[in-house]
C-alpha cells in the first residue's frame, strides 16, 4: 500500500513536471492572444483573437493545412494497414526468412532522413515524381511502415494465442482471425500507432522541403518556416501561426488520449 505522504509527494512531482512542460505552451498561447504587433485586431478584455485571423490570411495557412492533412491521412491509412499485415505475418505466422525480413525493417527504421534524402530525391526525379504529392507521401509511408511493423509485431507476439487457437478450431482462417479477433483486441496499440504516425507525418519538414517547390504542395511546417522568415519581428503573428499549425495534433490527441495512454502502458508492460 502507498502511504498518504508518498502519494502526496508523487502528486507534487507530477504537478511540477506538468507545469514545466505546459509553461512554454501557455506562454506561446498568451503571446498569440496578446496585443497585435501592428496595432490591428480589436481585443476584448485584453484578449485579441483577431491575431489568429491575421496570421491565417497573411500566411495562407489554409492551403498549407489542407496539404498537410491530405499527406497525413494518406500516410496514416496506408502505413497502419500495411503495418498490421506485416506485423501479423512476422509476429504470428511462421515462414522461412521471417527473422531476416524483420531485421530489414529494423534497418529501415534506424535510417535517418538526412542520409537518404539526397539519393531519394534523384530516384524520384528519375521517375518524374518530384513536385508531386507522391514525392512527399511515399518516403514517409516507407519510414512509417518500418516502425509500424516493429510496433505491431511486438503486440502480436505478446497476444493471447489461446484465442487464436480457439478461432482456428472454429474454422477461422488467418485472415478472419486477424480482422475479427486480433485487430479488435489491439485497438489501443493501433490507435497509438495511428497517433504517432500522424504526429510524425504532420511535423515532417525535411522531405517536403527537398521534394517539392510548388507553393500548393507545401505543408504546414514549411509554411510556418517561410512565414517566420517574412515576419521575423512580428512576435504575435508568429505565435498565432504556431498555434494554428499545432492545433490539429492537439485536437486529435485530445480525442484519442485514452486509447493512446492505454496502448503505451500496454506496450510497456509487455516489453
Amino acid at each position: 500500500m502507498i502511504g498518504r505522504g508518498e502519494r502526496a509527494a508523487n502528486y507534487v512531482i507530477l504537478v511540477a513536471f506538468a507545469i514545466f512542460a505546459l509553461y512554454p505552451i501557455g506562454k506561446i498561447v498568451a503571446i498569440a492572444l496578446g496585443p497585435a504587433d501592428s496595432g490591428s485586431g480589436g481585443g476584448i478584455l485584453g484578449v485579441h483573437p483577431g491575431n489568429f485571423v491575421d496570421a491565417w490570411q497573411t500566411g495562407h495557412f489554409g492551403s498549407y493545412l489542407r496539404t498537410s492533412l491530405l499527406v497525413s491521412v494518406i500516410v496514416v491509412v496506408v502505413s497502419v494497414l500495411c503495418s498490421i499485415l506485416a506485423g501479423y505475418a512476422l509476429g504470428m505466422l511462421r515462414f522461412r526468412g521471417a527473422d531476416a525480413l524483420f531485421y530489414l525493417f529494423l534497418i529501415g527504421m534506424m535510417m535517418p532522413n538526412e542520409v537518404i534524402v539526397v539519393p531519394l530525391y534523384y530516384d524520384l526525379r528519375s521517375v518524374h515524381l518530384t513536385d508531386t504529392i507522391w514525392a512527399v507521401v511515399l518516403p514517409q509511408i516507407a519510414q512509417s511502415i518500418a516502425f509500424g511493423t516493429y510496433w505491431m509485431r511486438a503486440y502480436f507476439r505478446a497476444g493471447n494465442r489461446s484465442m487464436v487457437e480457439a478461432a482456428r478450431l472454429d474454422g477461422a482462417n488467418s485472415w478472419r482471425t486477424l480482422w475479427s479477433v486480433l485487430v479488435p483486441l489491439g485497438r489501443p496499440a493501433i490507435v497509438t500507432l495511428t497517433l504517432l504516425v500522424f504526429m510524425w507525418t504532420w511535423n515532417e519538414f525535411l522531405i517536403p522541403l527537398v521534394m517539392v517547390t510548388k507553393d500548393s504542395l507545401q505543408t504546414a511546417p514549411l509554411g510556418l518556416a517561410f512565414f517566420q522568415g517574412q515576419h521575423t519581428s512580428a512576435t504575435t503573428l508568429l505565435a498565432a501561426a504556431a498555434c494554428l499549425v499545432a492545433t490539429p495534433i492537439v485536437v486529435l490527441y485530445a480525442f484519442l488520449q485514452r486509447h493512446f495512454i492505454a496502448g503505451m502502458l500496454e506496450g510497456a508492460v509487455r516489453e
